[in-house]
């Protein structure tokens, strides 16, 4: 059965396997420095197994970020990265933030639409 936990504090290894599988990053990190200044993050569990993981960063204030929304090819059409994004919006709010802020690629617009997400004229560049 699928579980989803807050801040689970997930490890570098696991983390490290989830994001290599998903975004074929081969670069190990130590993920302890970001999650310890996040909002919150969101892990999803099967069977003590990490399959999915969503970061809430925010600005200290009232603007949070959706950041690092991840669920593994084996465990994807499932709406885990739907429950896991619902679940940090409401992190998000009961921890104070008035605004939550996501970027995406097109192909995702259904998920964040059906999360409550709505475009914007909010600005982007690109830092090269």
């Amino acid at each position: 059965m699928l579980e989803l936990r807050i801040d689970p504090f997930p490890s570098a290894a696991e983390l490290n396997a989830l994001f290599s599988t998903v975004w074929g990053s081969q670069q190990s990190r130590d993920f302890t420095p970001i999650l310890s200044r996040s909002l919150g993050h969101i892990g999803a569990y099967q069977d003590d197994r990490l399959v999915g993981f969503v970061n809430v960063a925010w600005d200290g204030g009232i603007h949070a970020f959706i950041l690092d929304t991840s669920v593994h090819p084996d465990m994807r059409r499932q709406g885990i990265a739907t429950r896991m994004v619902r679940q940090a919006t409401n992190l998000a709010r009961e921890r104070g933030a008035e605004w939550l802020h996501v970027d995406f690629e097109p192909h995702l617009t259904g998920l964040y639409r059906a999360c409550g997400f709505r475009p914007t004229e909010a600005g982007l560049i690109k830092l090269v």
